[in-house]
């Protein structure tokens, strides 16, 4: 049965500082980590299903009620795992990819098999990251944690171009939110259209008035569900 996982991949800035992260790690550690691998967040699964056609529909029809989300990286975190630590570029949502990544899982989960925990969590508990380094790090964890927290990172603010669905390791479908329309494989690589998605992103730049609406009131969602739960609240 095939594997299918839903993620975003990191581009411009944030995925060639990402990549030079995960780099330069494996160069002073002398660590796999990361070597090879896409940079991107995961949305959903890995998961496996019996109706690929209808779980595409149901990705389609999430994108299609977003036009732009924002979301910005803030530096490094890491999952303690007692067998397998991660080291991870940390991620701010804005309230709509909140929603949006919340509204996958609900959708899809009815008639999907997912191996992560995560895809249970709701909107305020799921926690968004991309991978820098894991598998081989744990008997150096400490040592490459505290360089990454020694390095001034900065502040990289973000724009969702396309959602990514993966089948067996390799691009399905690609939702672009620039272009309105879902991609095939073929379409999702080609850079004529990429370049389309980009001259259209340029055209309406993003407003940091709204971006920074969206981070704080996704701050201020998340303090006053924390109230609601002390209380009992639903």
């Amino acid at each position: 049965m095939a594997n299918y996982l839903i993620e975003f991949r990191l581009r411009g800035f944030a995925k060639k500082y990402a990549q030079e992260l995960i780099r330069e790690i494996g160069r002073k550690f002398r660590v796999k980590g990361m070597k090879d691998k896409v940079s991107h967040i995961t949305l959903y699964g890995k998961f496996t299903t019996n109706n690929e056609r209808k779980m595409v529909s149901e990705v389609l029809g999430v994108c299609r009620k977003y036009s732009r989300i924002y979301f910005s990286i803030k530096g490094v975190n890491y999952f303690n795992n007692p067998s397998n630590k991660v080291l991870y570029l940390e991620i701010n949502p804005s309230e709509d990819f909140k929603k949006f990544r919340e509204e996958l899982s609900f959708r899809l989960k009815p008639f999907t098999k997912t191996e992560s925990k995560e895809d249970r969590k709701n909107k305020e508990n799921f926690i968004f990251h991309s991978t820098i380094a894991f598998k081989d790090i744990d008997y150096k964890f400490n040592q490459i944690l505290s360089h990454l927290k020694s390095k001034n990172h900065p502040k990289i603010r973000q724009t969702l171009l396309r959602t990514t669905i993966l089948k067996n390791g390799k691009i399905l479908y690609e939702y672009d939110f620039l272009l309105r329309k879902l991609l095939d494989r073929k379409q999702s690589l080609n850079k004529q259209i990429f370049r389309e998605t980009i001259r259209r992103l340029k055209q309406q730049p993003t407003s940091q008035k709204v971006f920074s609406n969206q981070i704080k009131q996704s701050k201020e969602m998340t303090i006053f569900d924390k109230i609601k739960s002390f209380f009992g609240v639903k």
